[in-house]
């Protein structure tokens, strides 16, 4: 298994969800890309972090 922690940050608020951008690391291109999160999780945070799990 691999694990890779990926960072984001806030980009825009909708109705009932938040989207957020992901920070690639140095010279690589983005995993996931953006993400939408709802309200009632991200509450007013700006940054999140996810961890994806590779299971072979």
């Amino acid at each position: 298994m691999s694990e890779t922690k990926i960072k984001f940050e806030l980009e825009k608020e909708n109705k009932n969800s938040v989207r957020y951008k992901e920070i690639p690391k140095d010279g690589m291109p983005p995993i996931l890309g953006t993400i939408y999160v709802q309200k009632w999780y991200a509450g007013n945070s700006k940054y999140l972090e996810v961890t994806v799990t590779k299971v072979d």
